[in-house]
């Protein structure tokens, strides 16, 4: 090259071509347009624009948009690069760095300050690439040295802002951070001294409060914690001389649940206890910059039996390859698109040759120290010195480095942008194939090819021995960042937000839950992930069901034997996966009680309940088996709820209808209320002692009464005691009245039910259809009972008795209420005045409850209301002249009344057969969802299986069978009930 410049001398031939003649035109317009410059910086202009008729500028004005704003607003500093030579003008951008900045203290000019010199380095450095005077490892180490001092700078002017406000105290004056007890650790590319052109820095902020002096040693956390803020607003807060760098916390130990900044002990124990194989892939690269270096170095000399294994480290070899196993390594598959490739992350990129390197270097590096390298090609040769890589690997991998490097630094340099990615265009990549100094679009294509399928090769390499773990593509979570081919995995696989999912799993990898905190937990989890995620992505709402599924794992104790379940049985796992996403209520369920899980791997689990008694007598051999009172409780509710959580799979499952599970759970109430009962009743008579041939029945009404219960029912329960008794007071240590006495002991019962412990809740008790409701004592005596029913009850309470049904009690008290619920129930009416009653009760009912939403079962118009108010309507009116017609269950009630003829056989069978209808349609609800069954998106799941309970092969087939169930109902409703009373309720 012809050069008035001997400082910067530069082979022509390496100068690139301009990869857009009409922008090099532009630039070079804009060059010659002066302003205020002096004649000399004029004719420096004029010089260098006439030197080879301005190759350089044409090189940076046609290829780069943010060097040319640099040189035209730099044209002095561009005169001393091009004079003095770029290590000069890097010395004087230092020397200028530190004697205008290291004691500066106005912040608005030391944020100038250091923009305006990370402006010149980024000129300097394009230059000097472009130019081909620094080679690669000169460029990153470079950018890397300037990093180094800038956040230097930027730890030492925040120190002596905070002991200006009296926040700290300062050992040193000069030099603060020398003894300042606080440290920034670089990771990282920064950390190899190998920054990218336009790169975050990604830093760890640790201090050691033994070495901070403060006047509160209480707020040194928070303290610390805003200075790092505060640093972090120094180098990266855009202003309008732009930022310095990016930074990034995220690598620090649990970024998610930790301060910005950590304290050495805490950060040395989390490696020590929970630290992971990515991390200490990291930490390989780890480097004390700016702070208190002595700290700095502290920490990392504390953390190197971490990073390095002395022995073989089997269990990581089985992480590593475990996360490599998930990396779909492609031996010359499809062909590679250039277009829109992303050259970091991408298949053949920089992240493959940087994995292919520090695994090994992990696995060997605990035995051999030459080894512990930062810098990527000294461990490519390294490696190949040790015979852990061939020689020729170490040396197509350094050339495929380097080229991806300078690739990348191209495509940075453009707009100044943080990117990885080739342009989508043909004419863009042509451009930046013109930059990258290939005159012709087909041999940069070639050339960046071969390089890309070169690393791939050697990639590949890694798991010649080892079976792919996913069939869809990449399923990779270390680290922070999301690899892009993994979010186009978890597409494939059905998620709607495959960032969020992928933040969920990184999660579990870092070891955030109790469940995933042991290493082998995680190295289970991670040879299961492809399993997993396949499973959650078949289901009809995939996100919905993983985040089921972490909220479940967030309560797990322990995960091991969870993970070990479900690799040895993987039935288990679409088991959880199906309730995850199609049944949310029992997956709240089971992530409140995760004990639930241990049920499903019984035997028994996908069988048939056994009989009352075998249930009874299974329950009562758990509650022997306890300790004492507290712990029988506890093992009821355990019992209790592993049945219900049965009953509500195999319901999910198809296995049994919602008809035929309503005897299923009442079964469950009973015994348990039957067993609790005994026991509540076995503790309370230790200090009241009982009253000799007396005691309390447990009247069910409602679901529980027609043995109809479901998901989530209240038990509505009234207690009645049998009060004939001489006896004033109860024959134990502390006595009490007779009315008291059964009183507190219904209390106690309904507290037993109700208390939420660690075995959760066993049920909501509902006790207001007891006499006089509220207003009543909470148990009942038995003539009280019988004077109620005799003189005081409304109609409303009649047909509620319709449906009761003694549950619990001794056998005399039992029969007595049998009668007195048998003689209220046939005591004769008015029909006028009855028929008026129930549809002016329904009518009430309809202006609190409307039941306009097709899905409100229980309230809607020919629902489950007016189908079970024509059967109590029917039991009350024909019970005096045939009590054999009288039923709890309003489907056997129906059916009797079709015996006894006072019912048309056909409408009988068409309004049983309806409200069965109802009942599985409900049950389903109970366990699919709350919400309202709206959109397809979020309501997909319960939306199939409401549809397979209704046997309908679509959902518009589903509701026309709803309505016309719904018809059914309503017209023998307004037939039997609303016509006679002359106050017919139409449908809307």
């Amino acid at each position: 090259m012809n050069t008035k410049f001997p400082n910067f001398r530069v082979n022509s031939s390496k100068i690139p071509n301009p990869g857009n003649q009409s922008q090099a035109e532009m630039g070079f317009e804009r060059w010659r347009t002066y302003g205020e410059e002096s004649q000399e910086l004029r004719n420096f202009s004029d010089a260098i624009a006439h030197q080879d008729n301005g190759q350089l500028l044409r090189a940076l004005f046609g290829n780069s948009t943010f060097l040319t704003q640099c040189i035209i607003k730099e044209r002095s500093f561009m005169r001393t690069i091009m004079e003095q030579g770029p290590d000069y003008a890097f010395g004087m951008i230092l020397g200028s760095l530190h004697s205008e900045l290291s004691q500066e203290d106005s912040l608005s000019t030391f944020m100038t300050g250091l923009r305006r010199a990370k402006q010149r380095i980024a000129l300097l450095v394009g230059l000097s690439d472009i130019a081909g005077l620094w080679s690669l490892d000169q460029v990153t180490g470079k950018l890397s040295h300037f990093a180094d001092q800038a956040t230097n700078l930027a730890v030492r002017f925040a120190l002596r802002q905070f002991s200006a406000n009296g926040r700290i105290k300062l050992a040193k004056k000069i030099k603060p951070e020398d003894k300042s007890g606080y440290a920034l650790i670089a990771l990282g590319k920064l950390g190899a001294r190998e920054l990218n052109y336009s790169s975050d820095i990604d830093l760890i902020a640790i201090y050691d409060p033994e070495r901070i002096s403060t006047t509160d040693k209480d707020m040194i956390s928070a303290e610390m914690v805003r200075m790092t803020r505060f640093i972090v607003k120094l180098i990266e807060q855009r202003t309008p001389d732009g930022y310095v760098f990016r930074v990034d916390f995220r690598i620090r130990p649990d970024p998610g649940s930790t301060p910005l900044a950590i304290p050495i002990e805490s950060a040395i124990r989390y490696y020590e206890t929970t630290g992971q194989n990515w991390e200490r892939l990291a930490l390989i690269r780890a480097r004390a910059i700016a702070g208190d270096i002595t700290v700095g170095q502290n920490f990392l000399d504390a953390i190197q039996p971490f990073i390095w294994r002395k022995n073989l480290d089997f269990a990581a070899i089985r992480d590593i390859h475990s996360v490599k196993r998930q990396i779909v390594a492609h031996r010359g598959g499809r062909k590679i698109a250039i277009n829109g490739h992303n050259i970091k992350l991408g298949r053949g990129g920089i992240r493959e040759i940087e994995f292919f390197t520090q695994t090994q270097q992990l696995i060997w590096g605990g035995r051999s120290p030459n080894l512990r390298t930062c810098k990527l090609s000294k461990t490519l040769n390294a490696l190949a010195a040790e015979e852990r890589i061939s020689a020729n690997a170490a040396i197509e991998l350094n050339e495929a480095y380097e080229f991806l490097r300078k690739l990348e630094h191209r495509l940075q340099m453009v707009d100044d942008r943080q990117t990885h990615s080739l342009p989508k265009t043909d004419k863009e990549v042509a451009a930046i194939g013109v930059f990258m100094g290939y005159d012709l679009s087909d041999n940069f294509r070639k050339a960046l090819l071969e390089t890309l399928e070169t690393v791939e090769h050697h990639y590949a390499a890694l798991f010649e021995e080892s079976e792919n773990l996913s069939a869809v593509g990449n399923l990779v979570f270390t680290g922070v960042e999301d690899d892009p081919d993994t979010l186009e995995s978890l597409r494939v696989m059905g998620f709607a937000d495959p960032q969020s999912i992928s933040e969920v799993v990184r999660n579990w990898h870092r070891g955030r839950y109790r469940s995933t905190r042991t290493e082998r937990a995680r190295q289970i989890l991670t040879e299961l992930m492809p399993n997993i995620l396949s499973a959650f992505g078949g289901r009809t709402h995939p996100d919905r069901a993983l985040m089921h599924f972490d909220a479940f794992l967030a309560v797990l104790p322990s995960g091991i034997q969870l993970f070990s379940l479900f690799a040895n049985h993987p039935p288990i796992l679409e088991l959880v996966a199906e309730i995850m996403g199609d049944a949310p209520v029992l997956a709240d369920w089971l992530s409140r009680n995760p004990s639930l899980l241990d049920h499903v791997l019984s035997p028994e689990f996908g069988k048939p309940l056994g009989t009352v008694g075998q249930q009874t007598q299974e329950l009562r051999g758990q509650m022997e088996r306890a300790r004492d009172f507290q712990d029988k409780l506890d093992a009821c509710r355990q019992w209790a709820n592993d049945k219900k959580f049965q009953i509500g799979v195999q319901l999910m499952l198809g296995n049994i209808k919602g008809r035929h599970s309503g005897p299923l759970l009442s079964d469950i109430a009973e015994i348990v209320l039957r067993e609790m009962a005994k026991c509540v009743t076995a503790e309370f008579e230790k200090t009241h002692g009982k009253f000799e041939a007396n005691g309390l029945a447990i009247i069910a009404f409602g679901k529980l009464g027609g043995r109809e219960l479901m998901h989530g029912s209240d038990l509505d329960l009234v207690f009645v005691y049998d009060g004939s008794t001489e006896r004033e007071m109860s024959d134990g240590k502390k006595p009490i009245g007779l009315n008291i006495y059964f009183m507190r002991l219904a209390q106690r019962i309904i507290t037993a039910l109700t208390a939420l412990t660690g075995e959760g809740r066993l049920y909501k008790i509902d006790a207001r259809l007891r006499p006089n409701g509220d207003k009543g004592p909470i148990a009942a005596s038995f003539s009280s009972f019988v004077r109620y029913y005799r003189e005081s009850a409304w109609t409303w309470e009649y047909m509620a008795l319709s449906r009761a049904r003694i549950v619990a009690g001794p056998e005399n008290l039992t029969m007595r209420l049998r009668a007195t619920i048998r003689e209220a129930l046939t005591r004769g009416w008015n029909d006028q005045t009855l028929v008026s009653d129930i549809v002016q009760m329904r009518r009430r009912m309809a202006e609190q409850y409307p039941g306009t939403d097709p899905w409100d079962i229980k309230h809607r118009r020919g629902g489950l209301i007016d189908a079970e108010f024509i059967a109590q309507y029917l039991q009350l009116r024909h019970g005096s002249k045939y009590p054999e017609i009288l039923s709890p269950n309003a489907s056997t009630a129906l059916e009797r009344l079709s015996d006894a003829e006072l019912l048309e056989a056909k409408t009988a069978e068409g309004l049983g057969e309806s409200l069965r209808f109802w009942y599985d349609l409900q049950s389903v609800l109970r366990i699919t969802t709350d919400q309202v069954i709206g959109s397809s998106a979020q309501s997909s799941g319960p939306r199939r299986l409401l549809m397979r309970a209704a046997l309908a092969d679509s959902y518009d087939k589903l509701l026309t069978t709803m309505d016309a169930n719904a018809k059914i109902i309503l017209k023998q409703f307004n037939v039997l009930i609303a016509k006679p009373s002359e106050k017919e309720i139409t449908s809307k």
